[in-house]
């Protein structure tokens, strides 16, 4: 007997969500601390390392909110290949060897632990408590949408309502998290990404033929694009263009602080693991994002009119592929969410129950106990976050560029001058981190900009100005080393 469309794709959602439950399983089994809880002992090999690294930075935003950005804009859109692509050449190429080593040599678990400096420093208690209040807002916000893309898929794919669709996505994200920590949600963020990358080979080919080839894209793009489909600054002339240009790429500058992506690298085994994760990661970066923004241009050319830009690749899927491989599209859409969500919320959660107690001068309750601790926090942090996303439901493209340059903001300036070997006083750091977490969210409140350039480089610039102006050349104390 045959499957219906919804069915097929329920039965291929069910045995994913299978596998993810048994790899947190077996996860479970090898998490005996908080360091393999957060950090996975730092064993993890360079497939593990780059893929759930890549696809953590790459949520529901990079699949529907970047396919439905080219859907919107048109060729515009082009510019967020250039701007994703720099930020994993930045952060594999730059801050991925400098992290490894100096996060073993400080025996630092988190972002935030590497940043706060050395202990005995008079500001590092305020340090701590300021950057793990950011993670958690931002993350609450970041979260959110990653729940609200969940609750797309159910809904466009069986009807379910929203806040169903978004609390049974978190509860699949919560259950693999609790049961393995780091070591499930890298595993699973493996499989995850390569999940997300069949998706972005197989459904921009199918919609790129379905077009009629790359001259009749060409063709399509002419006659549907409007007044500003084809211009590469959307409808920002002279200098405003430029400005749109400018935020598009500021984009890339936020990868470097991001706590979910960065701890991968503090987590990655050995030098061999990191030469061969950075190759792979590039590569299915180039992938996904050449995928998702063909995807776009290949729909606006196929079906105008949709009434949510986002909600193209599901379109697509539905409309031109056979029950079980859109369900498979599905699962990936799902991957992209599962893979950011898990992650964000190890990171939040080691905020609450490893970096605020050790600020405090509390003692961290070892093994099992420290487990169950951090559990507990992961299980709070996922109800809070499935509150907003049903009760302030927002755009997925906006809301994650704000909790992302959040972030990038408040802890790039800072961990890019410590891996470059300067020495921050403790109130350069705190200020840097008030300056670029603060600037970003008043700057989110105002008018947009083209580009929201002034969100995405007026804080970052003048973070960095502030921990520069703090800084002093010169390594961290031997000790530390």
């Amino acid at each position: 007997m045959s499957l219906t469309r919804p069915q097929a794709i329920l039965a291929t959602l069910i045995l994913y969500n299978l596998a993810l439950v048994g790899i947190g399983l077996w996860a479970s089994r090898r998490t005996r601390d908080e360091t393999d809880f957060y950090l996975g002992g730092r064993r993890l090999g360079p497939w593990v390392a780059a893929l759930s690294a890549s696809a953590s930075s790459s949520s529901a935003w990079t699949l529907l909110g970047v396919s439905g950005a080219a859907y919107a804009w048109g060729l515009s859109a082009l510019w967020l290949f250039p701007a994703t692509v720099s930020g994993f050449l930045i952060n594999w190429l730059w801050v991925a060897p400098r992290l490894m080593h100096r996060s073993r040599a400080q025996e630092s678990v988190t972002l935030t632990d590497f940043v706060a400096g050395e202990p005995g420093d008079a500001t590092r208690a305020a340090i701590v408590r300021l950057a793990s209040a950011a993670i958690i807002f931002a993350f609450l916000f970041y979260v959110a949408s990653q729940f609200q893309g969940a609750g797309h898929a159910f809904a466009t794919s069986f009807g379910l309502p929203p806040a169903a669709s978004i609390a049974l996505g978190a509860a699949i994200i919560l259950l693999y998290t609790l049961l393995g920590g780091f070591w499930a949600v890298s595993v699973t963020d493996t499989l995850q990404g390569l999940l997300m990358a069949a998706a972005a080979l197989l459904l921009p080919v199918v919609t790129l033929t379905k077009v009629g080839g790359w001259a009749a894209l060409v063709t399509g793009l002419e006659r549907v694009a409007g007044p500003y489909g084809l211009s590469l600054t959307r409808d920002h002339p002279g200098l405003l263009g430029l400005a749109f240009v400018m935020g598009t790429l500021g984009i890339g500058l936020g990868y470097p602080g991001q706590p979910h992506v960065v701890n991968r690298f503090m987590a990655l085994r050995d030098e061999a693991a990191l030469a061969r994760g950075r190759v792979i990661a590039i590569v299915w970066a180039c992938v996904i994002y050449a995928g998702m923004l063909l995807l776009g241009l290949c729909a606006r050319v196929l079906w105008t009119g949709l009434p949510d830009a986002e909600q193209v690749l599901f379109h697509a899927a539905n409309t031109l592929l056979p029950p079980a491989v859109a369900g498979v599209m599905v699962a990936a859409v799902l991957s992209a969410i599962m893979s950011t969500a898990d992650s964000q919320l190890l990171v939040a959660s080691s905020s609450v129950s490893w970096d605020l107690p050790r600020a405090a001068g509390q003692t961290i309750p070892a093994g099992a106990a420290g487990v169950r601790r951090s559990r507990l926090v992961v299980l709070a942090i996922t109800g809070a976050a499935t509150l907003l996303a049903i009760a302030a439901p927002a755009a997925i493209f906006s809301r994650v560029l704000f909790a992302w340059h959040a972030l990038g903001s408040a802890f790039g300036p800072v961990l890019i001058l410590r891996l470059a070997g300067f020495r921050i006083a403790g109130r350069a750091a705190l200020a840097s981190i008030a300056t670029g977490f603060g600037l970003t969210v008043v700057f989110y409140l105002l008018p947009d900009t083209p580009g929201d350039w002034v969100e995405r480089l007026v804080p970052l610039v003048l973070a960095l100005v502030v921990a520069w102006l703090g800084a002093t050349r010169g390594r961290q104390s031997a000790a530390r080393e």
